[in-house]
C-alpha cells in the first residue's frame, strides 16, 4: 500500500505541475485577448479530479483492495501512456494548452501532435488515467464512479470547448 500512496501522490504532484503551467498559460492567453468559456463548469472539473485521488487512497486502503498483479501492473502501464499523451498534448499546445477554455483570438486550430488524429486527446488520457489509477490497487468502486462522472462532466466540456473553438475552425476552413 506504501507504493500505491506514493504513486498517487505522485500523480497529484504531476497535477500541481500540469496547474502551475495551466496558470502561466492562462496568463500568457488572457495578455492577448483570449477570452475564457466554461467558467461554471471548471470548480466541479477540480473537484472531481481532486476527489479521484482522495477516493483511490481511501478505497485502497479502507475497504483493504488487494494488488492484483496481472491487472495492477497493466494499470500501472495504462496510467504511465496517460501521463505521457497529456503532455504530448501540453507540448503540441505550448502556450495554449490550458485547464480552462481560453482561446486566443487569430491564432489557427491546432492540427499536429496527437490532434491530427483525435479532436480531443487530453481527455482521452484523462478518462484513460482516471479508470486505471484507481485499479492499480483494485479500487473498482472509484474507477466506476469517475469514469461515469467525468464522462457526465465530458457531456458539458468537450461542447463548450467545441463551440470557443468554432470561429478557428471556421477561420481555418476559410482560408
Amino acid at each position: 500500500m506504501i507504493w500505491y500512496t506514493a504513486l498517487v501522490v505522485a500523480v497529484a504532484a504531476e497535477r500541481l505541475a500540469e496547474l502551475a503551467v495551466a496558470l502561466r498559460n492562462a496568463r500568457w492567453s488572457l495578455a492577448r485577448g483570449g477570452t475564457e468559456a466554461g467558467r461554471g463548469h471548471y470548480p466541479v472539473m477540480v473537484a472531481l479530479h481532486t476527489a479521484l485521488l482522495a477516493a483511490c487512497l481511501a478505497e485502497a486502503w479502507l475497504a483493504g483492495r488487494p494488488f492484483l498483479p496481472w491487472l495492477g501492473w497493466t494499470m500501472v502501464a495504462v496510467v504511465a501512456a496517460a501521463q505521457g499523451l497529456r503532455w504530448w498534448c501540453v507540448r503540441t499546445l505550448g502556450r495554449r494548452w490550458n485547464t480552462r477554455v481560453i482561446v486566443v483570438p487569430g491564432l489557427p486550430l491546432v492540427t499536429g501532435g496527437p490532434y491530427r488524429w483525435l479532436r480531443h486527446p487530453n481527455y482521452v488520457a484523462v478518462a484513460a488515467e482516471g479508470a486505471a489509477l484507481p485499479l492499480v490497487h483494485g479500487a473498482w468502486v472509484t474507477a466506476v464512479l469517475f469514469t461515469v462522472l467525468n464522462a457526465a462532466l465530458m457531456t458539458v466540456r468537450i461542447p463548450c470547448e467545441d463551440a470557443a473553438l468554432a470561429p478557428l475552425a471556421r477561420a481555418d476552413a476559410g482560408a
